[in-house]
């Protein structure tokens, strides 16, 4: 069972840590990275095939439908119903299960709205199969991908744009989570200064909304420059090294 706490546990950990204000412009769970494998410990030993209550044909289907493999599957699987052993997380509990991983603050508002994003047909519950299409999305989806995931979790009220309202709400919540380490040096208008700034940045037209498409177009620039000075310290750094 540890070991499956612990892979749900790494889970919600990056779910938090990937909003993180100083993140917020090109959150850290869209950043060119493929990571690794969920659960490296020995798998086999764990997962033996009569202690696993799954049907195989839903896990191969999920294997189908997602990038994860059998034994990622197979990990993220026995963790989600440890938590959940009836399969099904509700709101409250989906609230219970984040807070354990955030005890520092109060993460209850961040974790209502990262569950309305993996609810996806808004029936008030999130399945394993709601919460790993999820998941393949934000750590292996292509960056367009995680772009709309991470639109969709801005957009609280699901009408195609982010106000400024939405975002401080998000912004308000994430360093709530945080507690003891952003408080009490955190400045209280910091959270509204985030959000001046990330509309300084993503609202091109200056309508005072943020569209998918305006968010994409900005990602993808920040992605491309962070990848252009990436490229130019790996160049810088091998001919320095040519060099000696």
């Amino acid at each position: 069972g540890a070991r499956c706490v612990s892979a749900v546990g790494r889970v919600f950990h990056f779910l938090g840590d990937s909003s993180l204000p100083s993140a917020l412009a090109v959150p850290a769970s869209l950043r060119p990275h493929r990571p690794r494998p969920l659960d490296p410990d020995s798998v086999e030993d764990e997962f033996e095939l009569s202690t696993v209550c799954h049907r195989p044909e839903g896990l191969e289907q999920l294997q189908e439908q997602t990038k994860f493999t059998r034994k990622e599957l197979q990990v993220l699987y026995r963790g989600f119903k440890n938590e959940c052993p009836s399969g099904i997380v509700n709101e409250e509990n989906f609230k219970q299960i984040y807070s354990q991983f955030f005890p520092q603050g109060d993460s209850s508002t961040y974790a209502t709205f990262l569950f309305n994003a993996f609810d996806t047909n808004h029936d008030g519950s999130v399945s394993f199969e709601d919460f790993v299409a999820g998941l393949s999305v934000i750590l292996r989806g292509t960056i367009d991908d995680r772009l709309n995931w991470a639109f969709n979790l801005y957009d609280l009220n699901k009408d195609g744009c982010i106000t400024k309202e939405e975002m401080l709400d998000i912004m308000k919540s994430i360093y709530d989570m945080m507690g003891k380490y952003t408080y009490p040096a955190l400045r209280e208008e910091a959270p509204r200064e985030h959000v001046e700034s990330f509309f300084q940045k993503m609202d091109r037209n200056k309508d005072g909304v943020v569209t998918i498409e305006e968010f994409i177009e900005s990602c993808q620039k920040d992605f491309m420059e962070d990848l252009g000075l990436w490229n130019r310290e790996k160049n810088s750094l091998e001919g320095s090294r040519n060099g000696n």
